[in-house]
């Protein structure tokens, strides 16, 4: 399940809607990204991510079909907010089930590491220089990288 909204979202919800009436789930591995207040050693007072819609969401559904061509999931989700953004809101959330954890741990890092390279967000930081683009990172394209020899 994929979804790029703005507005907030609850996590333990989520967790319980994605999960419930199935009983052959025996993991779950969930990862939530939140904003930060400091990046390159500079303050940051808000973040505006923006998105194609259309692109995105499609995009999205791609990574999300491949990680269940990867591993044995019996549920995934995958929820991205837009929009402006204040330190400690909730950026992002990844949640992949299946009947063991190794499947649900690793394919929730693969959604994570393609989320970070492939999806089609732009980040806008807010600084007391003014607003500043991020820049993709070496880091997570190495992180990415390892997924392409499986």
């Amino acid at each position: 399940m994929i979804r790029v909204q703005q507005e907030d979202f609850d996590v333990g919800y989520e967790l319980k809607e994605l999960t419930k009436k199935n009983h052959s789930i025996g993991g779950v591995a969930s990862f939530l990204g939140l904003v930060r207040d400091i990046a390159s050693d500079e303050n940051i007072s808000a973040m505006t991510l923006e998105h194609y819609p259309g692109m995105t969401e499609k995009l999205l559904g791609e990574i999300e079909a491949e990680a269940n061509q990867r591993w044995d999931l019996d549920a995934s989700l995958i929820i991205h907010r837009y929009g402006r953004m204040e330190p400690g809101e909730q950026i992002v959330l990844v949640v992949t089930c299946s009947k063991h954890r190794k499947d649900a741990f690793e394919s929730c890092e693969f959604l994570m590491d393609y989320l970070k390279t492939k999806a089609p967000f732009w980040k806008l930081e807010e600084t007391s220089r003014g607003g500043k683009w991020v820049d993709a990172r070496d880091s997570d394209d190495n992180a990415a990288s390892r997924w392409l020899e499986k």
